[in-house]
């Protein structure tokens, strides 16, 4: 009897016991299945490429339109566009400004893919604003931004972008557009106010009368202010009315990558910038990717313009953030 009993006792420890190793397998699995990560499908976006060619465009000094920094860097810009594989056109236009002076627009427009049908629009400005506003002592307001962030950042993610492109080819047509005279509004310390719609000059005239005749994208997406460290991309205010899905398409992918911490699933106001004019003609269903804030009196980061707008405020973890999300979003996209 004793020994039967332990016979029986022996058999409810063993079953106990694979009992147990059957159901930390299954929650092992389980966990597996939580952790399992998202694999990218698009090349490393490499930070260390897009500060240096974020840190390239503000040497030239303030690339403001009708100066030599201007038109040095539009040079520089084609150059690149033209060495990564871009069919390269120059958009130009001359136009009176509000304050009577006249200006040239100088869009740069490069096109891979040209023969494909189905066509992403990738944008950024390149201009950078004559006018430190923001800063508090009058004689420095009329002296013109370095543009680190506002401008450069955006055509440096997008200079990382198109050297991607030319080594590894996506399945849809991308078409690559600096804007120019997106910063020259008038500043809020003028005097006399002029009715019109004076900022987004370059990208208003593109989406009036672009390089391609009846040109029309899937969809856009903008980068603007997207070095900054400690950056927060909230879903602005005319992405989510004119192009909510595809907002919702690369947040998500954001999320996918590890980047939610940068893209926000809050929402951000509305903010006059390139890819309004591009939603308002129709060329393509347009986000913009922009660091936002709600604590600070302007909505942007403190460095806005004023001329704390340099390379120290420029962060590679941002960089990172914002170029491979959108390597992501083109390089997982079907052509048809």
């Amino acid at each position: 009897m004793q020994r039967a009993g332990s016979f029986f006792l022996l058999i409810l420890l063993i079953a106990g016991v694979l009992f147990s190793i059957s159901c930390n397998s299954c929650q092992s699995n389980k966990n597996m299945v939580q952790l399992e990560l998202y694999r990218q499908i698009s090349p490393e976006f490499d930070a260390d490429s897009a500060y240096a060619f974020v840190a390239k465009q503000v040497g030239f000094g303030p690339r403001v339109p009708g100066s030599p920094a201007h038109k040095a860097c539009g040079d520089y810009l084609t150059g690149k566009l033209a060495e990564f594989g871009a069919q390269v056109i120059e958009q130009k236009a001359d136009i009176t400004h509000y304050d009577g002076e006249n200006l040239t627009i100088r869009n740069i427009i490069g096109s891979y893919y040209p023969e494909k049908e189905k066509r992403i629009l990738l944008f950024a400005h390149w201009d950078s604003r004559p006018f430190a506003d923001e800063e508090s002592v009058p004689d420095k307001q009329r002296q013109p931004i370095a543009g680190a962030d506002d401008g450069a950042s955006g055509v440096g993610v997008l200079l990382e972008i198109a050297r991607h492109l030319h080594r590894l080819p996506v399945e849809v047509g991308i078409d690559m557009i600096f804007f120019d005279l997106e910063d020259w509004g008038q500043p809020s310390f003028a005097a006399d106010w002029v009715q019109g719609d004076w900022w987004c000059l370059g990208s208003q005239y593109w989406s009036e009368q672009p390089h391609v005749a009846h040109y029309k994208a899937a969809y856009g997406i903008l980068l603007d202010m997207v070095g900054a460290a400690n950056a927060t991309f909230l879903k602005e205010g005319y992405s989510m009315k004119y192009a909510s899905e595809v907002l919702e398409k690369v947040w998500g992918v954001a999320a996918k990558l590890g980047y939610g911490n940068y893209f926000l699933s809050k929402s951000g106001g509305y903010i006059t910038d390139d890819h309004l004019p591009v939603n308002q003609h129709h060329r393509a269903p347009s986000v913009n990717i922009i660091n936002l804030k709600t604590d600070t009196h302007t909505g942007f980061a403190p460095h806005w313009h004023t001329h704390r707008d340099d390379m120290r405020n420029i962060d590679k973890g941002s960089l990172k953030a914002a170029g491979q999300t959108v390597m992501e979003v083109i390089y997982t996209e079907k052509g048809t």
